[in-house]
């Protein structure tokens, strides 16, 4: 496999991630009653919009073709985390998926900036994006404990 193929495909799994988490984000943000946690879930959401960009431009770099679509896995995980949030209280609900859905992209991005089989380039641009991946990760972490510890 050529270093072109090695980038696409291994930043490709994490843009079509961060991809999902924009778009849960931006629906969560509209389905959410509490305007500090729409605001919050927008910020996030402009977040993975970013790293999903950034990325495309090392990909698309490298002579690539970026993802333009998310996952399966992030399509699942949202409708469940709608289902949750209808059935129970619908802010926690999204929280804790949200907070599941960043536990996913910090191990992906954690797995990229170690594996030794991610070319340069690509290894470079997820090592870069990590502190804002593991912020979002962080943030949405304390949000579920703090809501789990008010209940």
């Amino acid at each position: 496999m050529n270093t072109q193929t090695r980038t696409t495909h291994s930043l490709n799994d994490l843009i079509a991630s961060a991809r999902d988490g924009e778009h849960f984000y931006t629906e969560a943000a509209r389905k959410v009653d509490n305007v500090e946690l729409s605001a919050l879930f927008t910020r996030i959401a402009g977040v993975k919009q970013n790293i999903a960009r950034d990325l495309s431009a090392v990909v698309t770099s490298a002579g690539g073709e970026p993802a333009t679509h998310g996952t399966v896995v992030g399509t699942m995980q949202e409708f469940y985390g709608k289902v949750r949030a209808a059935l129970g209280d619908k802010q926690y609900g999204y929280v804790a998926e949200l907070e599941e859905s960043e536990d996913r992209l910090l191990k992906a991005f954690t797995e990229a900036a170690s594996d030794n089989d991610v070319p340069a380039t690509a290894r470079e641009a997820v090592t870069r994006l990590l502190p804002e991946v593991r912020e979002c990760h962080n943030v949405m972490r304390e949000r579920k404990h703090a809501m789990k510890n008010a209940a």
